[in-house]
């Protein structure tokens, strides 16, 4: 936990052949690159967070996910940089061993505590003195599923901040969202956010709106095309692995995978216009989802 942030990012630039024959250029920005812990988006997401407990000199952070959850991992590692307890509310059953994620964020110091999926539907509502034991409200600093608040869209508005090279396009993969609400938020006229969606949710896009202030906001969002959340298919594993081959660069099959997939098929489908740039972000994810360790 003692390795820095690498920030900015590197932004890495694409040979793809496709892309060549469309006089198209792609770039990469590594957010996976981080930091080995809290890569990708939930650095960005968790940054104000923490200074906000800071300043309320709040001792816990407590937040929610599921049991293979990126965010309850990083929460954990943050929480152990910066001294703070961390609580995981983890829905469902406890199953023994632990996987790998929540037996990092365990190593890290994190709480965990289960609860059953109708009772995490309502974990807004959750009576956590209950639930607890010595549960101090004053003292904890809430965090909701995935660390999707405003602070976390300021946070991850940064992401446009580091891009010195002019581009056109700008594309992500999204779950809550938040990553291209903090993006649309801060392009210019000429620019447009893409979010590829990972998970079935034909009112994202509504939902996204909903949490920036800007009416104008230049994003869209593209459903998944390969199903529900987290699952895959040959074609998916395949590109992921081909894509290492090539690149170096290691995908998951949860989020970065389909979108990196998912965009190579936009670009074949003619859907950006002749001598575009496009910023495709790496939000990390590979940690806890590595096509190599699964399959």
């Amino acid at each position: 936990m003692k390795e820095a942030l690498q920030l900015p990012s590197p932004l890495q630039k694409l040979e793809i052949e496709i892309a060549k024959q469309k006089n198209i250029q792609i770039y990469l920005k590594r957010d996976d690159l981080i930091h080995p812990s809290i890569s990708g988006n939930k650095w960005r997401k968790l940054k104000y967070n923490i200074q906000q407990a800071q300043q309320e000199n709040k001792q816990t952070l407590l937040t929610f996910g599921g049991a293979f959850s990126n965010h309850i991992s990083a929460t954990a590692a943050t929480g152990k940089m910066f001294g703070l307890k961390t609580i995981g509310i983890i829905r469902g059953e406890e199953h023994q061993p632990l996987n790998k994620t929540l037996q990092f964020a365990t190593d890290c110091g994190m709480q965990l505590f289960y609860v059953d999926r109708e009772k995490y539907r309502k974990k807004n509502n959750l009576d956590f003195q209950a639930l607890i034991p010595d549960f101090d409200k004053e003292k904890t600093y809430i965090l909701p599923e995935g660390g999707a608040n405003a602070l976390a869209i300021k946070g991850c508005a940064e992401i446009v901040d580091e891009l010195n090279t002019p581009f056109d396009y700008i594309v992500c993969a999204c779950g809550t969202g938040t990553t291209i609400a903090g993006i649309a938020t801060n392009l210019q006229a000429h620019q447009q956010a893409i979010g590829i969606a990972v998970l079935k949710n034909e009112h994202l896009e509504q939902e996204i709106r909903q949490q920036i202030p800007s009416i104008n906001a230049r994003f869209s969002i593209l459903p998944t095309r390969f199903g529900a959340y987290a699952k895959t298919t040959p074609e998916l594993i395949n590109f992921i692995k081909q894509f290492y081959s090539e690149h170096h660069i290691l995908l998951d099959y949860v989020y970065t995978g389909k979108m990196m997939l998912t965009l190579f098929q936009l670009i074949e489908e003619y859907y950006f216009p002749e001598n575009s740039t496009i910023i495709a972000i790496h939000t990390g994810g590979t940690k806890n989802a590595n096509v190599f360790d699964v399959f």
